[in-house]
């Protein structure tokens, strides 16, 4: 059974895909996983020593992180429980990266092709293609580290892998009228709605390597059908994503759907974002019976993760609502629009004891209710913050702020929600102390508390504060 993908689709970087793949349908099975970690998290600066990172919890550190979403939403952003048996992760490692160069998105290596070759990709729920920098005439090769080190980056060639095979030019190929008829390839193209921002080329064949985690490991080389980057533009060269993307998207051509269609994992995968920023990820994870759910609202022109809410109480104070929001693993902060924004926030403030910075108020900070600390203070007490999403089932913010160091080495704090011109977005800001299950085979969300690789954690309505 042939699917046929040829509507426009908006992914992650406010970008629009126009492509087709054919995808053979099969029982899905298995699990695999690997770590994440935020780029900007202690145990990444600890493995790269990187050049430009703003100082963590300075303003411009979080300045950034608005400067980064804003860019990318400001031109109509797209918006059976598995055991612990046959988990997989890549076969590259499941270590992951933060580059201060490559915007705030979570990035692992993975290896394709034989030989195989290994490529950071930058990992977003709301993208669904999976693209590689590959014979480029424009890229970027190489990132220059602190102190003048350098790592180059591999680039993917069709020639250079034994498995590799070029998608034909034929029916199913939605651009065929712009195929290469030298080599009968068919073409992709993603264009980005600002700054000029594209990557086009080729479709290609070739296997994705994993391995099973436990002791007895077992290779697994999933086919998949990605882009052969040739040209990419803008902020492919800048900034986000340099050496390719791991689409996670509900599109048939998400690299959870082309797994699902082979038979390798179902249709579903869980993002955990631990409290110091590392993390993981496991494709074929359905959750289990213990998690909160809510369904997924597929009823949109562009399909991405969105969910309805329908209540929302800062400590006693309960309000009803009613509008929906995308879970977006791409975007570093939590944006809403009125009326959810003003309940929020002035339901926290009402709550909140310390005094309201006056400092901050008259700065460039991209949040709008913050508060000075006083030169002792070890912990910051918080009203409780609870989302009701549809069905019933609650999610508990655990770590809903940001403290600041300012100049004069003293301490605030910030409620990290930005007012949303037009979507609302929970980003991971809001996700953090959860892992989060995107499965597009029940349609639904699940969520369940924890740290990613101890025990689950108790709810807590304070922060300590690293001075």
């Amino acid at each position: 059974m042939a699917a046929h993908f040829n509507n426009l689709v908006t992914i992650a970087f406010a970008a629009v895909v126009v492509w087709v793949l054919q995808l053979e349908l099969g029982e899905a099975f298995g699990t695999f996983g690997f770590d994440i970690h935020h780029r900007y998290s202690d145990p990444v600066k600890g493995i790269l020593d990187l050049q430009g990172l703003p100082e963590k919890g300075s303003v411009d550190y979080y300045s950034a992180w608005v400067a980064r979403d804003q860019h990318r939403l400001s031109k109509g952003r797209r918006l059976a429980e598995s055991g612990d048996s046959d988990m997989l992760t890549f076969e590259a490692g499941n270590e992951t990266v933060q580059i201060s160069a490559l915007g705030f998105l979570h990035y692992a290596k993975v290896s394709v092709g034989m030989p195989p070759l290994s490529f950071l990709v930058a990992l977003d729920t709301g993208s669904n293609l999976f693209w590689l920098p590959c014979d480029c005439s424009n890229c970027v090769r190489s990132l220059i580290l602190g102190r003048g080190a350098i790592i180059d980056f591999n680039m993917y060639s069709p020639n250079a892998s034994s498995t590799s095979e070029i998608v034909p030019c034929n029916d199913l190929c939605e651009q065929r009228r712009q195929c290469l008829a030298e080599s009968n390839a068919c073409p992709y193209r993603v264009a980005y709605l600002s700054q000029n921002t594209s990557s086009q080329g080729i479709l290609v064949e070739d296997v994705l390597h994993l391995v099973t985690e436990g002791s007895q490991q077992k290779s697994i080389d999933a086919p998949i059908t990605f882009g052969c980057g040739i040209q990419q533009t803008g902020a492919f060269l800048d900034g986000g994503a340099p050496n390719g993307l791991f689409g996670l998207g509900m599109s048939d051509v998400s690299v959870p759907s082309v797994l699902a269609s082979k038979g390798i994992a179902a249709k579903s995968f869980s993002m955990c974002f631990g409290l110091h920023g590392l993390g993981r990820i496991v494709f074929g994870d359905k959750g289990n019976s213990n998690q909160g759910e809510t369904p997924l609202n597929i009823e949109q022109s562009h399909a991405t993760y969105n969910i309805s809410l329908t209540q929302i109480a800062v400590e006693k104070n309960v309000t009803d609502v009613d509008f929906t929001v995308v879970f977006d693993s791409g975007t570093s902060l939590t944006y809403l629009n009125d009326p959810a924004y003003t309940i929020i926030t002035q339901n926290f403030n009402s709550f909140a004891k310390d005094p309201r910075s006056q400092i901050l108020s008259n700065s460039s900070i991209p949040f709008e209710y913050c508060y000075d600390m006083s030169p002792n203070q070890t912990v910051i007490e918080f009203p409780d913050l609870n989302l009701t999403m549809k069905g019933g089932d609650q999610f508990h913010v655990f770590d809903p702020l940001i403290v600041l160091h300012l100049e004069n080495d003293s301490l605030s704090y910030c409620l990290a929600v930005v007012k949303s011109g037009d979507i609302n977005i929970i980003g991971q800001n809001f996700m953090t102390g959860y892992r989060v299950v995107f499965d597009s085979e029940k349609q639904v969300l699940g969520w369940e508390q924890s740290d990613c690789y101890n025990d689950t954690e108790s709810k807590t309505s304070t922060l300590p504060i690293n001075k």
